[in-house]
């Protein structure tokens, strides 16, 4: 088995080209010993080709996670062959990674992607004289036209069966006087083919990478004062000088073999003026997010959310369900086991399917499109004003989907701080498993009213944004902000087979979560619903003694907790403390409690027996708790292995839950002034918590530096 990795770039096309040399043939799972997301598979009729897909970095350099992971895995795995995606719309910037990548010694090919783009604006790339000035073969591809697929394969073949790379030195003068004594030092502890890996390495970061090295005292001086020698006769520091060399040699290259053409703008520089613009570019984006989710909740897949509630459902599966149990004469609690338990709370869950598939679709057709990537660039100068970085929205992006990769993107944060704030802030952002709830209180509540839905998302932001200015207020966040780099990919045709490839798998996963822990919990649900102890005995409960269940107790204790937030009932209580477990227990609790999942002819009937529990300011406080409040166990899981410290992960769910009962609490409270003009207990505490808000947000910031000073 050949393992092939694949390295670039972040939005260079190497997911576009993994999914088309794997197609299906992939899995998912986590770097040996890092929480981080890899992906692996079989190239396509090819089963003796394994292709390992690495963090999109821009470096190798460890400043981050990724970076981290991908030069570790380089070293430590050693590849047969690294397949370098370089995006030929932006060489300058891809190179500097390969250049990096050739001193690896492990044999490389170079996939120059987007060649369709770049012939589209009559630009010329000598790619056999850039093939001699690289030292290695580069194959001129289209991942998403699939072109130069078999040529990569060819190369490939003949990569492996070679494997040999001929290494060679970019760098010129005293840079490469003083790497050569540096090998010279390092000859007994590596290999030949990495001597130079090494030797830049240290050169740029000095002495963590040598650190795993049995190096004698007498060396690390000689290796000191080599490094200290060249810093300070070319007065600078050596990640300076390391880059310098690298795009000195990168400048040569494409003089000789890049030869662009000037005939104005491009499409996409067109539409970038507009959609990117000061002052249009936000209100853009809120208007594309109020429509997806429009037609996400109440169009195209709130009509397919009614047809499967009340015809698949209602129609169809529960009365032949109840027919067939009839039938076979089954017992008593196993015929409200199935029709009660599996098919009111799986049932209710899976009707909010098509709402999600038509989320994931539009959201898919955005990141495909190339939208996306602007709206990372554009969120920085928003975020970086209230002390945020704007790598934080790829991970909130992510998060839309299900909060545990979103939590697991966070590692693209270099700044250990703003990493952590990413971390326990990115689950405020409502993912696929809290739709069901904002559909259910739309429905119940408000009629369907179409601005529930981007209203939720909006909380979520202004959750994340208002964190971020109280956080690094204190003393454990406060840091400077890092820059942010994004490469801009350019406007193309979506691809339908991403598109349906993106969708599926974000609606697999919540499917297969359905068929599993909702269908456990939901079983559980009912039981401690059905069941109760009379005269020292347990029987099972007719539905008008619900009263007398084992939840109805657990639920009365906890409902003291949330009176104060406007639905103090112990239905809603359990609930909402069902959603640790997983968010789409929310809504499948209350459907056997409440009967909305044993779908009725008219619809109606369903949204008013909830209604009948929740007021309109009690139902929008339940939807801001459980939109705000902690993730699911899977989620918090995540936040544990990152956060990699158990005090913080406590830490960070106690910040969650602080924040969706002080919402709620508040929403609550100041609806119930308006409705009533009467001033109470609860009232004068939510303006208490209003004012302290205020204050936080507007006192000076406090930084560490000030902090060691004093």
């Amino acid at each position: 088995m050949y393992k092939i990795a694949l390295a670039g770039n972040p939005n260079c096309g190497k997911t576009t080209l993994f999914n088309a040399l794997t197609g299906s043939h992939q899995r998912i799972g986590n770097w040996p010993g890092v929480t981080v997301e890899k992906k692996e598979g079989r190239w396509k009729d090819q089963t003796d080709i394994a292709v390992i897909d690495l963090p999109g970095i821009y470096s190798l350099s460890s400043y981050s996670l990724d970076e981290r992971i991908a030069r570790d895995y380089l070293l430590d795995e050693q590849p047969d062959l690294i397949v370098n995606v370089v995006d030929g719309m932006n060489l300058e910037r891809n190179l500097y990674l390969t250049t990096q990548l050739q001193e690896s010694g492990i044999p490389i090919i170079i996939a120059l992607n987007m060649i369709d783009l770049v012939q589209a604006k009559k630009e010329h790339i000598d790619v056999d004289r850039l093939s001699q000035k690289l030292h290695c073969p580069i194959v001129a591809i289209s991942a998403l036209k699939n072109e130069g697929l078999e040529e990569l394969l060819r190369q490939v073949r003949m990569q492996v069966a070679q494997q040999k790379h001929k290494l060679y030195s970019l760098y010129q003068g005293a840079v490469k006087t003083t790497l050569d004594q540096i090998m010279t030092c390092l000859e007994a502890q590596c290999a030949p083919a990495q001597r130079l890996w090494f030797a830049v390495q240290y050169l740029e970061q000095g002495g963590e990478i040598i650190e795993g090295m049995q190096l004698s005292e007498d060396t690390k001086i000689q290796l000191s004062a080599m490094r200290n020698q060249l810093t300070e006769s070319l007065e600078d520091d050596g990640e300076s000088i390391i880059a310098t060399e690298r795009y000195r040699f990168i400048a040569g290259v494409l003089a000789d073999t890049y030869h662009k053409t000037n005939d104005g703008l491009s499409i996409s520089d067109r539409i970038d003026l507009i959609v990117t613009n000061r002052w249009l570019a936000l209100p853009i984006f809120a208007l594309i997010m109020i429509a997806i989710y429009a037609l996400a909740v109440t169009g195209i897949g709130g009509m397919a959310t009614d047809w499967v509630n009340d015809v698949l459902f209602g129609e169809v599966i529960l009365p032949a369900t109840e027919h067939f149990l009839y039938s076979v004469q089954c017992a008593q609690w196993l015929s409200s086991l199935i029709l009660n338990g599996v098919v009111a709370g799986v049932g209710a869950v899976l009707g909010f399917v098509p709402q999600m598939l038509v989320l994931f679709f539009f959201l898919a057709l955005l990141e495909d499109v190339g939208y996306m990537a602007r709206i990372a660039f554009l969120l920085d100068r928003l975020f970086r004003k209230f002390n945020l970085s704007g790598k934080a929205f790829i991970p909130m992006l992510i998060a839309t989907g299900c909060g545990v990769p979103g939590i697991m993107a966070s590692r693209t944060i270099e700044q250990e701080t703003e990493r952590r704030m990413t971390i326990i802030t990115t689950t405020f952002i409502p993912c696929s498993a809290k739709l069901p709830i904002i559909a259910l209180i739309a429905g119940a509540l408000f009629d369907g009213a179409w601005w529930v839905a981007p209203c939720s998302y909006f909380i979520g932001m202004a959750a994340i944004i208002l964190s971020g200015i109280l956080l690094k207020k204190t003393r454990w966040f406060a840091s400077d902000t890092t820059p942010f780099v994004m490469e801009l990919p350019p406007y193309h045709m979506p691809k339908a087979s991403n598109i349906l490839l993106s969708m599926w798998e974000r609606g697999y996963s919540f499917i297969k979560k359905a068929g599993t822990i909702i269908l456990l919990s939901s079983i559980v649900i009912w039981f401690l619903s059905s069941f109760g102890i009379e005269n020292g005995a347990l029987v099972m409960l007719e539905a008008s003694e619900l009263n007398k269940s084992f939840l109805a107790f657990l639920g009365t204790l906890l409902s003291l907790l949330f009176v104060p937030l406007g639905w103090g009932s112990w239905e809603a209580s359990v609930a909402a403390v069902s959603g640790l477990i997983a968010k789409e227990n929310v809504v499948s609790t209350l459907a056997i409690l409440f009967g909305v999942g044993e779908v009725a002819e008219d619809g109606i009937e369903i949204w008013g027996s909830f209604a009948a529990h929740f007021t309109g300011a009690a139902g929008l406080s339940f939807l801001v708790f459980n939109l705000l409040c902690a993730p699911c166990f899977a989620a918090i899981g995540a936040i544990k292995r990152e956060m990699n410290n158990f005090k913080w992960t406590l830490f960070a769910i106690f910040y969650q839950c602080v924040v969706a009962y002080v919402a709620s609490f508040m929403i609550y409270q100041f609806a119930c002034l308006i409705e009533s003009a009467q001033i109470t207990l609860g009232s004068i505490t939510a303006v208490f918590l209003f004012g302290m808000i205020l204050y936080l947000l507007l006192r000076k910031k406090r930084t560490m530096l000030a902090k060691k000073e004093r």
